[in-house]
C-alpha cells in the first residue's frame, strides 16, 4: 500500500528529503549567515546574477520550498543527562518524560535546516520570532525512538514584512498512522519583504490583545517602541497586569545557560557586546526559554496531552526581572492555564499564552 503524500496545511504536496542525522546548529548558523548575505546582496543589486532569491523582483514573487526534511531513527536513550540539565535550568519537574519545550529543542535544528536552504527566500539572520503553537498528543519518554520532520508553509503578509510558519513534527519511529506525538508551529517575521496575498491562509493562533482575567483598565506609562514588532504602544493601549504568582530574577548568563542546553547560540542572547551588534542594548533572553519556563510553572497539572501557545512581545533584557502570572483564571478553557510575563516597572508585556488540555 502506497503511503499518502505529505502535505502542508493548505494541501500542497511536499517532496520528502531524508537525512541521516539531525544537523548541528553551529554549522547551520554559518550557512544561514552566508545565505542571509546573498539575499541582502540580491535585494540591493537585483540585476546581478547568482545572488539568491531575495531580490524581490516583482515578476518573481517569494516562493517557499516545497520540501520536507525527515530524520528517522532518532534515539533518546542517551539523553537522560541532557534532559536533567534542561529540567534544572527550566525548573521542570524531574521525570523521564520529555516536556514539550525539550522536544522543541530536539526538533529546532531540522527546522533551521529548512531556513538555510538555498531555495528558502528569507534570511535567517534578522528573523523575528513572533509566536509558537504546540500540540503535545501524548508522552515521549527517554528510550523512545523517534522520527523528526520539518518544513515551511503559510507565507503571508505582515504590516512590517512577511510571516512564515516553520512546522516541526515528532512521530514514533516507523509509525505514521494517526497524529504526531508532538507538533510545533513557529511563526517568524522577516521585515521589509513583501508577499502576495495567499489564496488560502491557515488560521492564525488566536491571541487576545490582553490576557484574560484581571487585566482591564489603563496605566499611565509613556509610549514605548516594541523591539519585536516595531510597533509603538500608546498609553491607551496599556493594560493593568494581573496579580503575579511569581517573579523570575534572570542573571546576565541566562542566555548562555539556555544556549548550552538548546544549542541556540544566536549572538543576541550571549552577551551585551554581541547583542549590540544587532541593535539591542543588552543581551536578551531566548523567547523559548521564557515560554518553556512558564510551561514548567504549570507542572504536572498540564497532563500528558495539551496545547501550548505563546505570543512574544517585548524581549526580556538581561539581567532582568520578570513578573509572571500562571493561573486558571487567565484561561477560558476548562482545566486550562493562562500565563503572562511582564516588566513590573514599566507595565509592559514580554509574552503571554495558554496551556490547555487536548
Amino acid at each position: 500500500m502506497t503511503a499518502a503524500p505529505w502535505r502542508t496545511g493548505t494541501g500542497q504536496v511536499l517532496h520528502v528529503e531524508t537525512q541521516q542525522t539531525l544537523p548541528g546548529l553551529a554549522g547551520l548558523y554559518a550557512r544561514g549567515a552566508a545565505a542571509s548575505g546573498r539575499i541582502a546582496a540580491g535585494r540591493a543589486l537585483p540585476s546581478l546574477p547568482g545572488l539568491g532569491s531575495g531580490s524581490q523582483d516583482p515578476d518573481r514573487p517569494l516562493v517557499l520550498p516545497t520540501v520536507a526534511l525527515r530524520v528517522s531513527g532518532v534515539t533518546t536513550s542517551e539523553l537522560r543527562g541532557h534532559l536533567r540539565d534542561y529540567q534544572r535550568l527550566l525548573h521542570e519537574p524531574v521525570s523521564d518524560v520529555l516536556p514539550a519545550g525539550y522536544l522543541h529543542v530536539l526538533a529546532f535544528p531540522l527546522a533551521t535546516a529548512v531556513m538555510v536552504r538555498g531555495d528558502f527566500p528569507l534570511p535567517l539572520l534578522g528573523m523575528v520570532h513572533l509566536a509558537n503553537h504546540v500540540e503535545m498528543r501524548g508522552p515521549v519518554r527517554v528510550g523512545d525512538v523517534l522520527e523528526v520532520r520539518a518544513w515551511a508553509e503559510n507565507l503571508r503578509p505582515h504590516r512590517r514584512g512577511v510571516q512564515v510558519d516553520l512546522v516541526a513534527e515528532i512521530w514514533p519511529d516507523g509509525d505514521d498512522s494517526g497524529l504526531p506525538r508532538w507538533r510545533g508551529v513557529s511563526t517568524y517575521l522577516a521585515k521589509g519583504f513583501t508577499a502576495p496575498e495567499p489564496d488560502v491562509v491557515l488560521p492564525a493562533v488566536p491571541v487576545d490583545p490582553a490576557p484574560r482575567g484581571r487585566t482591564a483598565g489603563r496605566d499611565v506609562v509613556p509610549p514605548e517602541h516594541d523591539l519585536a514588532t516595531g510597533a509603538t504602544t500608546s498609553p491607551t493601549d496599556a493594560w493593568v497586569p494581573p496579580l503575579p504568582t511569581g517573579r523570575w530574577a534572570l542573571g546576565p548568563g541566562t542566555g548562555r545557560a539556555y544556549a548550552a542546553v538548546s544549542g541556540d547560540r544566536n549572538p543576541i542572547h550571549l552577551s551585551s557586546l554581541s547583542a549590540k551588534a544587532f541593535g539591542f542594548p543588552r543581551a536578551i533572553a531566548h523567547g523559548m526559554y521564557t515560554a518553556s519556563r512558564a510551561l514548567a510553572d504549570v507542572g504536572h497539572a498540564r497532563g500528558d496531552a495539551y496545547r501550548w501557545t505563546v505570543e512574544f512581545a517585548q524581549p526580556v533584557l538581561l539581567p532582568g526581572t520578570v513578573d509572571v502570572a500562571v493561573t486558571p483564571e487567565l484561561c477560558d478553557t476548562p482545566d486550562g492555564f493562562g500565563y503572562v510575563g511582564w516588566n513590573a516597572r514599566r507595565g509592559r508585556r514580554h509574552f503571554q499564552g495558554e496551556v490547555t488540555p487536548l
